[in-house]
C-alpha cells in the first residue's frame, strides 16, 4: 500500500509547508531526524523570537524600575498566562517555569511529601517510566520514610490496570505516571487512572513530556493535580519546562529552593516567602527561554492539535507498514492508542551499531536504553532503537529511514 493511502493530499501540502519553517532542513535537505521524543528542531517563529528579544528587547525581570525591564516583566509574565490557557488552567499562578520535566518532577517530589503524606505511606509510579520520574520519587521515599510501589505493564507496554486497582489504597500519597510513554509510545489512560487514584484519597502526578506535543491537554478536564513538560520537546528552547499545580496544594507546599525573587522579607532571625508562583521561582528566570516557549505554543496553536494527532497518526501507520518487511525486527510497545514512536531491534544487531549506519544515511535516531533503564530489562534487553516523528516529517522520510535500515541488515549479516 503506498503513502498515498494514509495521508490526504491537504495534510501532506501543510506538512509540506510545515517542514520549510523549520532551519535545519533547509541547511540539511537530505537529514531524516527521526529524534524527536529527544528534542524537537525549531521553527523559524521561534528562532527570530529569540534573537529579536536579545537584540532589541533583554532586560532583567521582577527587579527593574526602568522601561526595559518592566517591559520584559509583562512580557514573561504574558507567557505565564499563555501557557495557562495551553494547558487549561484556571489561574496563571497555577503554572510554574522551571528548566524543565525533570526539574518540575524533583520540586514535587521535595515538597509535596512534606505536606502530603506522612511515613509509612506509599508513592505509586509504573514500569514505564523515564528515569526523571523514577529516581525523584526513590530519593523522596528515602527522606521521608515512604514506600515505593510499582505497577507493572503487559506485553503490548499497556498497563496492568488490575494490579494498579489493588496497588491503589488508602497508604497512597500520590500517583505518577507518564501521559505517554517516551520508549513504547503508549498513551495512558490517564483521565480513568486519576478518577481512581482520587477515589482513594491520593494526588496525581503526570510527567507530560510526550504531552503537549503530540496531543491536545488540558488539565482542568484531565483533573491531574500536577501537569509537566519541557520547552524543548514543544519546539521551544532547551532549559524551560512547566510545572502546572492545582493552587491550593501549591500553595500549602514549602520552597524548592532559596534566594532572591521567592522571598517576601528576609531577617537573619527568619524569612517569610513569596505567594504562588514566585515561591518555587528563585533566582533569575530563564527569560529568554520563557519569551521562546511563548513562540513555540503559538506555533504549536496555528499548526493545530487536530491535524498534529491526524498527522502523526498517519506517519506511524504507514511507518509500521513499511517495517513489516522485516522478517526480525521486534517492535517494543503495540498500544492502540500510542503517539508516533516506534523502538525496536533488528535480531542480534546491536542498536549502536546500527544507530552508526543508519547516520551514515543521514538517519538520525536514538539507540540506548532511552533513560529507561528498567523498561530495558522487563523486555529483557540492553537498548532499542527508537523512531520518534514529528509534523516536520515526511513519507519520505519513512522510505529513506526503510531503506537504511535495510542497508543495516545487509552489512551486519
Amino acid at each position: 500500500m503506498s503513502s498515498q493511502a494514509f495521508f490526504s493530499k491537504q495534510d501532506l501540502v501543510k506538512a509540506t509547508k510545515l517542514r520549510h519553517m523549520f532551519p535545519i532542513f533547509e541547511a540539511t535537505p537530505s537529514l531524516c531526524y527521526l529524534d524527536s521524543a529527544a528534542t524537537t528542531h525549531k521553527p523559524l517563529s521561534v528562532i527570530k523570537i529569540l534573537e529579536t528579544f536579545y537584540k532589541n528587547e533583554y532586560a532583567t525581570v521582577h527587579r527593574g524600575v526602568y522601561s526595559l525591564s518592566q517591559e520584559a516583566t509583562q512580557r514573561c509574565e504574558g507567557v505565564r498566562q499563555q501557557v495557562a490557557d495551553f494547558l487549561g488552567a484556571a489561574l496563571a499562578s497555577e503554572i510554574v517555569f522551571v528548566r524543565g520535566t525533570t526539574e518540575a518532577i524533583n520540586l514535587v517530589a521535595a515538597t509535596f511529601p512534606a505536606v502530603f503524606a506522612t511515613p509509612g505511606q506509599e508513592i505509586l509510579i509504573t514500569e514505564m517510566e523515564h528515569h526523571a520520574n523514577i529516581v525523584p520519587w526513590q530519593l523522596a521515599c528515602e527522606r521521608y520514610d515512604l514506600t515505593l510501589k510499582v505497577v507493572p505493564i503487559r506485553e503490548n507496554g499497556t498497563l496492568d490496570i488490575e494490579v494498579f486497582d489493588s496497588y491503589l489504597t488508602e497508604k497512597t500519597a500520590l500517583v505518577a505516571l507518564c501521559h505517554a510513554s517516551n520508549i513504547l509510545g503508549t498513551v495512558n489512560p490517564v483521565r480513568d487512572l486519576i478518577d481512581r487514584a482520587h477515589a482513594c484519597g491520593a494526588k496525581v502526578l503526570l510527567d507530560g513530556a510526550q504531552g503537549p506535543s503530540h496531543m491536545s491537554v488540558n488539565v482542568q478536564e484531565l483533573d491531574c493535580d500536577f501537569y509537566c513538560f519541557s520547552g524543548h520537546k514543544l519546539f521551544g528552547p532547551t532549559g524551560i519546562g512547566v510545572l502546572y499545580g492545582k493552587y491550593d496544594i501549591l500553595d500549602a507546599l514549602p520552597p524548592y529552593q532559596g534566594g532572591g525573587a521567592m522571598i517576601d522579607t528576609v531577617r537573619f532571625s527568619n524569612t517569610t516567602y513569596a505567594l504562588v508562583p514566585a515561591r518555587f521561582e528563585a533566582g533569575t528566570p530563564a527569560i529568554s527561554e520563557i519569551v521562546g516557549l511563548g513562540a513555540a505554543i503559538d506555533f504549536v496553536k496555528e499548526v493545530g492539535a487536530d491535524f498534529l494527532q491526524r498527522y502523526e497518526k498517519a506517519l506511524l501507520a504507514y511507518a509500521m507498514q513499511e517495517l513489516a518487511v522485516f522478517e526480525n525486527l521486534s517492535i517494543y510497545g503495540k498500544a492502540e492508542e500510542k503517539i508516533a514512536i516506534i523502538s525496536f531491534n533488528l535480531g542480534d544487531i546491536h542498536p549502536h551499531d546500527a544507530g552508526t549506519i543508519l547516520d551514515t544515511e543521514g538517519v538520525a535516531l536514538r539507540a540506548g536504553h532511552h533513560c529507561a533503564q528498567p523498561l530495558m530489562q522487563y523486555y529483557d534487553v540492553a537498548a532499542m532503537l527508537r523512531a520518534s516523528f514529528s509534523i516536520y516529517n515526511l513519507p519520505s522520510d519513512v522510505d529513506v529511514f526503510v531503506k537504511a535500515l535495510a542497508k543495516v541488515v545487509d552489512v551486519m549479516t
